[in-house]
């Protein structure tokens, strides 16, 4: 069972234009739900607050979520300067008591609950609070991450081609890497040819 950890939070990254797959991506079904609603869900579980950050469609994102009401709904004002800028949004917003945030881009959908629960425990039981960490499946890393709220002034200094990349590749030696048997930390729904995969039951 997860309870939501009170000095947790989440950031959803929602802003993308969604180009490649022709609408907008937050508003896609999975298995009765939008890709956003899912994930609300999935993140109200485990956190005290969950932000989404939008950008493009953004109205239109906001009038076709059912879950809105349990979230708070932050605006990239210039979304096109890429992912970054959305998630610097978001980490703006956090409030002082928040003492780790999980970063998921909307596009990742039916990560299983007991990953987080995972992260959760794993970042428990650390003897010192790790700065980073991230499921992995077969040995590559996957989202969300659940990141030490205290090195969040690191991603908001970044700026130009940076990446917070560079800061979890930074922080290297305070990561805690947590193996799962949750392949859906990989998803990455950007076509419709992904996302026809997806529901037809080939993304497993």
């Amino acid at each position: 069972m997860i309870l939501p950890h009170p000095h947790f939070a989440s950031i959803l990254l929602a802003a993308g234009a969604s180009s490649r797959m022709g609408r907008p991506k937050p508003l896609l079904d999975y298995h009765g739900e939008t890709f956003l609603d899912a994930q609300i869900a999935l993140h109200c579980a485990c956190s005290a607050q969950v932000f989404v950050v939008l950008g493009n469609h953004a109205a239109q994102i906001a009038a076709g979520a059912k879950r809105a009401e349990n979230a708070v709904l932050l605006l990239n004002p210039d979304p096109d300067r890429g992912q970054l800028s959305s998630l610097q949004c978001g980490l703006r917003a956090l409030p002082s008591y928040i003492q780790a945030v999980f970063l998921q881009p909307v596009d990742s959908p039916g990560v299983a609950p007991a990953t987080l629960l995972a992260l959760c425990q794993a970042w428990a039981a650390a003897s010192t609070p790790p700065d980073f960490v991230i499921p992995t499946h077969d040995g590559h890393r996957g989202h969300p991450i659940l990141m030490r709220s205290a090195i969040a002034g690191e991603v908001l200094a970044l700026t130009g081609n940076a990446t917070a990349r560079d800061v979890v590749r930074a922080h290297r030696a305070t990561t805690i890497y947590v193996e799962t048997t949750d392949a859906a930390i990989h998803r990455d729904i950007d076509t419709p040819q992904d996302y026809e995969q997806l529901i037809s039951g080939v993304h497993s």
